[in-house]
């Protein structure tokens, strides 16, 4: 992925008259000069990302934040050293201000501690994570991995996805990115390539080590070093590249545009705050009262009873 694609807004208002065409310009103006200026305005307010990173206790959710940024961003707790883990599902939210090159991030990580820790479901997507991102899908950017991937083979690994693959299809889970965002040909393509690698098998590590005279992030084991921004063992190099480095302002452009706006007019519906009319917008799928999860469509039921047959999950 090229580091330096900023892909537009997908919602940004766009005339649907014809293209207008350019007016003949007789001499310099300064128009690019508006680049600049929202350069120096960006640089001095900076940039906020909010991330909330979920699943049970164990699976290095930490260890993968601070290695996607590259700081002691969240303290993991270290197990069997006498400090009982806390079984809690209240949501603990830190926050950092990251600065790289003059440019500041504003970074608000969410955890979720004790996410499924009383349910074993030993190598399978969980009824829980299917119920989960069926409502979380229609409030915020999903994008699903494969933590400590280093336990799977190869081969395991390609198994392992395409069953997620199938079961996200099945039960409409839409993942980020979404293909009725994509613009144009480019961006399909992009996006593509990306759908198709999801869920991303990641290693997380905050240690240094040296490799062949040079520094690397990476977890030692009896086996050797397994390096975590080598492609040959692990994808972590492509979801970082989605989440900062390619789509970071199209995520917080959807979140913002799509996914509050969808939220906020339900909400205003359930409230009766919109008067009904030929203005009246209905996105809620079920009567006024509390949020229920959304339910398929007629597609997704058929598809549903033809994979009855498939192992279940």
């Amino acid at each position: 992925m090229d580091p330096m694609r900023r892909s537009p807004s997908p919602c940004s208002s766009r005339p649907s008259s014809p293209r207008t065409p350019p007016c003949e310009m007789l001499g310099y103006v300064g128009i690019e000069a508006v680049l600049d200026q929202l350069k120096i305005k960006a640089m001095k307010m900076g940039f906020e990302f909010n991330i909330m990173v979920v699943g049970q206790s164990g699976l290095g959710k930490s260890t993968m934040v601070n290695t996607l940024f590259k700081s002691k961003m969240w303290k993991s707790t270290v197990q069997g050293l006498g400090t009982p883990t806390p079984q809690t599902l209240k949501l603990q939210s830190v926050t950092h201000v990251i600065e790289e090159k003059g440019v500041k991030l504003k970074l608000t990580v969410t955890d979720t501690p004790g996410f499924g820790d009383q349910i074993n479901n030993d190598k399978c997507l969980r009824p829980l994570d299917i119920e989960f991102l069926q409502r979380l899908c229609r409030t915020v950017n999903v994008v699903p991995v494969i933590a400590r991937a280093d336990s799977l083979t190869i081969e395991e690994r390609e198994t392992f996805r395409r069953r997620i693959q199938h079961n996200l299809r099945t039960h409409c889970i839409e993942v980020y990115p979404q293909k009725c965002f994509d613009e144009d040909i480019n961006d399909r393509i992009l996006n593509s390539k990306i759908r198709d690698r999801i869920p991303f098998a990641v290693v997380g590590a905050d240690r240094e080590h040296l490799v062949n005279g040079r520094c690397v992030l990476g977890r030692k084991t009896k086996w050797g070093i397994i390096e975590v921004e080598n492609l040959a063992h692990c994808e972590f190099p492509l979801l970082r590249d989605l989440l900062i480095r390619s789509h970071l302002q199209d995520l917080k452009d959807i979140t913002h545009n799509v996914h509050y706006e969808n939220y906020r007019v339900c909400r205003l519906n359930e409230s009766h705050l919109l008067p009904r009319g030929p203005g009246w917008v209905n996105l809620a799928q079920t009567p006024a009262g509390p949020l229920a999860a959304p339910q398929p469509s007629k597609a997704c039921q058929q598809d549903q009873e033809d994979s009855k047959d498939d192992d279940e999950y």
